[in-house]
């Protein structure tokens, strides 16, 4: 008798396309926003604090809804919950293209943004779900070029629609996603795989407040970081810790006592590689996250690029991200952690010698002679997301598969708020100290982005060194003895 994993689905490759498309839809609205605050804050007539939320009010509730997205696609069906927030991740983009004023385009954006929340885990469960063995390293390769690349080209694609739809053209950026939000939509209906969900499709409702109340804690000083907010909440974060604390030990209980956790404890203490490749990917994406933002302030206050010309100065980046993600997708069962140590040491030295040029090199040549270094740091970027995701979720049983994407990536989106308040805050820390110096204050942001990227690399190098103790005490080398006698046969 054959079981269900012996046939894999014939339109995975297809439906996987479909996946990521509406993946790198929701990624890319993190970052594509931001240029377009300037012209949104004239259109709308609005204050920058309250324009702000555009940006920070949709990252909040995409890492709210995670885990919990993740847990109900785990019991009520995948397919199902990737298409209903499909559908509204659409409705609401073109809600926030035609708000008439800030507040309504601030709602519609935490709408959407609870939306992405929805579709994101599920991506990475329908990986585990549809793929087994080499052709999932594949799969995730594509996801992780996809997450890394979505990040990277967002404010190239921001500032190519602001070109080219003129004073009004912040409208477009919401609007695009409606034509293909819909196609993905349609294709979503046909190619997805429907799979009956197994469980009794219990959601662990004090989970779900406790771990949502833990998160809102940690984040909502840093998405108010512009206006003050982490001097003037600053005690929310060892509120957070303490609801954090609370919700893990509640985990356990529900364990104990054979009930359906919203977020396994086993994930971390017993699924092999899912702790370290969660620290890992929380600490990169500090550095990682931040870096974007310095640069857009760099090129276009400092050096008076276009938001255009901004995203192109960075787009070596993006290229070398999308090229080594895809190989590294074939390559991370062959070399397992060594990619994402290797890979990390590239995209430290390709940002630090970037940082190095534009705080040296004349302005008006820097974006030119940073752009060899840029391309360095994408192709140790692209070893680093993609391998990692695999390697963390690989492990990971099915019947999880949703609530772990889903708590990965919340780290990914707490890493994301830290790095992008910590390191524009230190940008502009920078720039008043040297009384206006661009040069010192990119410099400064980008090293420190680099240094959080050093606390990864020191994760994934202790994380190398005990697979390799695992693997000699597997495989102990020959004795001297057997070699003498191998030597005189």
């Amino acid at each position: 008798m054959h079981r269900p994993d012996d046939h894999p689905d014939p339109n995975r490759w297809r439906a996987l396309w479909v996946t990521l498309v509406a993946g790198f839809m929701t990624l890319l609205d993190v970052t594509i926003v931001a240029v377009a605050l300037p012209s949104m804050q004239r259109g709308l007539h609005a204050s920058a604090a309250s324009v702000q939320w555009v940006v920070s009010g949709y990252a909040l509730a995409f890492a709210l809804t995670l885990v919990t997205a993740g847990r109900i696609g785990d019991t009520f069906g995948r397919r199902r919950v990737f298409l209903v927030a499909l559908a509204a991740f659409v409705v609401f983009s073109a809600a926030a293209g035609a708000a008439p004023g800030i507040e309504l385009l601030v709602v519609a954006r935490l709408a959407q943004g609870v939306a992405a929340g929805g579709i994101a885990p599920q991506n990475s469960a329908l990986i585990q779900q549809m793929f087994r063995g080499a052709e999932r390293g594949r799969a995730f390769g594509l996801f992780g070029a996809t997450v890394g690349v979505s990040s990277a080209v967002g404010p190239v694609v921001g500032g190519l629609i602001l070109a080219l739809a003129g004073p009004e053209g912040w409208r477009w950026i919401f609007y695009v996603n409606v034509p293909i939000g819909a196609f993905a939509l349609l294709l979503g209906f046909r190619l997805l795989p429907r799979v009956a969900p197994k469980g009794r499709g219990y959601l662990d409702p004090v989970g779900v407040v406790l771990l949502g109340a833990g998160i809102l804690a940690l984040m909502l000083p840093l998405v108010l970081a512009e206006g003050g907010g982490v001097g003037r909440v600053w005690w929310l974060f060892p509120a957070g810790l303490l609801v954090l604390s609370v919700f893990v030990r509640w985990e356990r209980r529900v364990a104990r006592r054979d009930g359906q956790p919203l977020l396994d404890p086993g994930l971390l203490t017993e699924t092999r590689g899912y702790a370290t490749g969660a620290g890992l990917a929380a600490l990169y994406f500090v550095g990682f996250s931040g870096v974007w933002l310095v640069f857009a302030l760099f090129f276009q206050n400092g050096l008076g690029f276009s938001p255009l010309l901004s995203g192109l100065a960075v787009t070596p980046f993006a290229v070398g991200s999308a090229t080594a993600a895809a190989v590294a997708g074939r390559l991370v069962d062959r070399l397992g952690r060594a990619l994402t140590v290797w890979g990390l040491v590239a995209v430290m030295l390709g940002l630090g010698t970037t940082a190095l040029v534009l705080w040296l090199a004349p302005s008006e040549r820097a974006a030119w002679i940073a752009a060899p270094a840029l391309l360095v740091g994408g192709l140790g970027s692209g070893c680093v997301i993609s391998p990692n995701i695999t390697m963390t979720l690989r492990d990971v049983p099915v019947r999880m598969a949703g609530a772990a994407g889903g708590a990965l990536q919340t780290g990914q989106r707490l890493g994301g708020a830290v790095g992008t308040a910590a390191l524009p805050g230190l940008f502009y820390l920078t720039l008043n100290a040297t009384h206006g110096d661009y040069h010192d204050a990119v410099a400064l942001s980008v090293g420190s982005g680099v240094a959080a990227m050093l606390c990864a690399l020191t994760v994934a190098v202790l994380d190398w060194r005990r697979d390799r103790s695992e693997r000699a005490r597997r495989c102990p080398p020959e004795t001297s003895h057997s070699h003498t006698h191998a030597g005189q046969g």
